[in-house]
């Protein structure tokens, strides 16, 4: 592991001292999931303590950071072509400093590629190690130095990171980091490390302060959030949160099946006032052959009976999931069980992704690799079967009254939010002064993607 030896707070301080000459402007661009949006607000935190203020485009930026994501060749694929494009505004200004962070960042295949192939790339920081970016800011500054920064199996949990929080009123918060299950065909154990929990105090003293500030949505992440382990369990911590005077909804993904507990589903039920009635549970595939061979640690039967509890305790919760598609020697019988557990739940909403193979991953070594052909055909099944389930499900809103947290205005100038469910509402006669507000409308009719209502 290569480290810079700098406190944080020292090395801030030394870059504010360095580029007082002029404006200098940072600039984030975030690939991947919920919790590298919570990273990036924190990376903007520490480019806002060292003196960058915001640009609106990397072209505009002196310090620009890519968060990149690895779960899927393809999500790689886009940051190197984003990166790329980079090039033209780094020959153009040689002191500006490009650096890459997030989950690439712990691969040494990808950070090797990054060395030879992208030269104008300043440092690399891995999940886990962000506080050292003022230092390697200040590496790049003073020494021209390239830094490539890999983190050890478990990092510290560094607490007093600030963060650029990109909504007023929802926000992201990361209550542990790592995961242990080691599922055959994911990377995240690798890239993010072993679980590490936030202490409890410092997880409840956040969410009061958002609170307080106003903030309606709180959002608690993990790459396995009900393994949450501190000297609270996951259920335990929910109801401390849920207790905390306000009017909120807390949400939080991802969940592991094995981890679904009836003390987590008794809390969601006694509290269901805040925490909202919906649960994401990555399915993967409804084959119990297949299961086994992703290392998932559950059977079918055990899921649906996840669901059934849910349903029993929360009759409204809304469930979505994860699936994958062609996982190798998959046949057609283990696909139907797929189908078939699809049929059975009725999901609300499901992300689907034909399989990647991920290098340094079990399961990219195995054979029986299904033929793509076969792959998009089976993906093409499960959408329609998807759409078909989500239709359904928005359905039995038409008629209904709902209390929306209003985001944003679409391109006719309604008002755009989800419901505690998390479905996405075209609400009319609210405008943007709705943003940031709860407010109770009237669903006229839907669609698979969403609903239609008036105030």
């Amino acid at each position: 592991m290569q480290t810079i030896e700098m406190k944080m707070d020292e090395a801030i301080e030394r870059v504010r001292e360095r580029i007082c000459d002029r404006p200098h402007k940072y600039y984030v661009m975030t690939f991947g999931c919920q919790q590298n949006e919570a990273d990036s607000e924190r990376a903007a935190g520490l480019c806002d303590a060292m003196g960058y203020l915001l640009a609106p485009s990397a072209a505009e930026a002196d310090l620009v950071l890519i968060n990149t994501c690895s779960i899927r060749r393809h999500a790689e694929e886009k940051a190197l072509s984003y990166l790329g494009t980079l090039q033209t505004y780094y020959r153009a200004d040689n002191e500006r400093i490009i650096g890459v962070i997030g989950c690439m960042a712990q691969e040494p295949s990808a950070v090797a590629l990054l060395k030879k192939s992208f030269p104008f790339v300043a440092f690399t920081i891995a999940p886990g190690m962000l506080g050292e970016l003022p230092a390697l800011v200040l590496s790049r500054i003073t020494e021209r130095k390239r830094n490539f920064c890999f983190a050890p199996d478990r990092p510290d949990i560094v607490e007093d990171i600030p963060a650029v929080r990109t909504s007023d009123f929802r926000a992201l918060v990361s209550i542990m980091y790592g995961c242990n299950n080691v599922c055959s065909y994911c990377i995240v154990p690798y890239v993010r490390g072993r679980e590490r929990s936030r202490r409890s105090e410092d997880v409840i003293s956040e969410c009061r302060d958002l609170i307080a500030r106003g903030y309606r949505e709180i959002t608690l992440l993990g790459q396995n959030v009900n393994s949450y382990r501190s000297d609270l369990t996951f259920a335990e911590l929910l109801e401390r949160i849920a207790e905390i005077e306000g009017g909120f909804w807390i949400r939080f993904m991802t969940s592991h099946p094995k981890d679904v507990s009836p003390e987590l589903i008794a809390v969601m039920a006694a509290h269901r006032d805040k925490i909202v009635p919906a649960f994401h549970l990555p399915l993967q595939s409804g084959s119990n052959r297949i299961l086994s061979l992703m290392n998932r640690t559950y059977t079918r039967e055990h899921y649906l009976s996840i669901v059934d509890a849910l349903r029993a305790a929360i009759p409204d919760v809304a469930i979505t999931t994860d699936i994958i598609v062609a996982f190798p020697t998959e046949t057609e019988e283990d696909f139907e069980n797929t189908l078939d557990i699809v049929r059975r739940v009725g999901y609300d909403k499901m992300f689907s992704f034909i399989y990647s193979p991920r290098e340094g991953t079990r399961a990219a070594t195995m054979e029986g690799h299904i033929p793509h052909s076969i792959a998009v055909s089976r993906m093409d099944r499960l959408l329609a079967l998807e759409r078909a389930s989500a239709e359904h499900c928005n359905d039995a809103y038409v008629g209904t009254r709902v209390r929306v947290l209003v985001e944003n205005t679409d391109d006719r100038g309604r008002a755009v939010g989800h419901t505690a469910t998390g479905k996405l509402v075209h609400i009319d006669d609210a405008t943007e002064n709705s943003i940031g507000t709860f407010v109770s409308c009237l669903v006229e009719r839907a669609t698979p993607h969403g609903l239609f209502a008036v105030l």
